[in-house]
């Protein structure tokens, strides 16, 4: 892969990392609630759901999904309930105590499959990233390297956007201490999910 290209690639990802989206309003949330830790085990996960994307776009398999409009429905349905359910238990859940973060969070492993979960049922996923395969690769040069070099860049860049996200959810999280706006907080988190997602969802192609 050229350098330029690799650059190219760089900054797309980089502006799709930093776009408030599903996956970004999971991390905020999860930081605001539980802290910086455990919110990187849920961006762990929408990683690794993000690597998954890249082996399905690179054998063609997310192409052929995206094609196939009874496949890709079901893809869509299964998203919007994931997102749905993330959605209203943010809004709806319980408000953490303000003085104790990381006692009261729920098991790394939990947080992981959310986040797994999210991406990993996203199908704007699937048409993003067959999309962009095909773009970046160079059919001259060897493509298990170019492939690499993607899921590197890609799980990097994600990793640093949803980081910042995290620290800027424990920012807010020191300067709402009562209750009450915690509260408020959760309900504009929740709700930006629910829209993000479901925009995602219904404008993916395949509709």
């Amino acid at each position: 892969m050229a350098f330029e290209v690799w650059l190219a690639l760089v900054a797309l990802f980089l502006v799709g990392g930093l776009t408030p989206g599903p996956a970004v309003m999971l991390v905020l949330a999860s930081s605001f609630k539980y802290g910086f830790r455990p919110a990187m085990t849920a961006a762990c996960g929408i990683a690794s759901a993000n690597v998954f994307w890249l082996i399905l776009a690179a054998t063609g398999a997310a192409t052929l999904a995206a094609t196939l409009p009874q496949a890709f429905t079901v893809l869509k349905a299964v998203g919007l309930l994931v997102i749905l359910w993330l959605g209203f238990s943010t809004i709806f859940g319980p408000v953490n105590n303000m003085t104790n973060v990381e006692a009261e969070a729920p098991p790394r492993r939990k947080l992981f499959i959310k986040g797994l979960s999210l991406q990993g049922s996203n199908p704007m996923a699937a048409v993003t990233f067959a999309g962009i395969l095909p773009t970046f690769f160079n059919t001259s040069q060897p493509l298990v390297p170019q492939f690499f070099i993607m899921i590197t860049t890609l799980t990097v860049l994600e990793l640093n956007g949803l980081a910042i996200y995290a620290g800027f959810g424990r920012m807010i999280r020191a300067k709402l201490s009562s209750p009450r706006a915690a509260r408020i907080f959760n309900i504009i988190i929740g709700t930006v999910m629910i829209g993000a997602g479901g925009a995602a969802i219904f404008f993916a192609k395949g509709h």
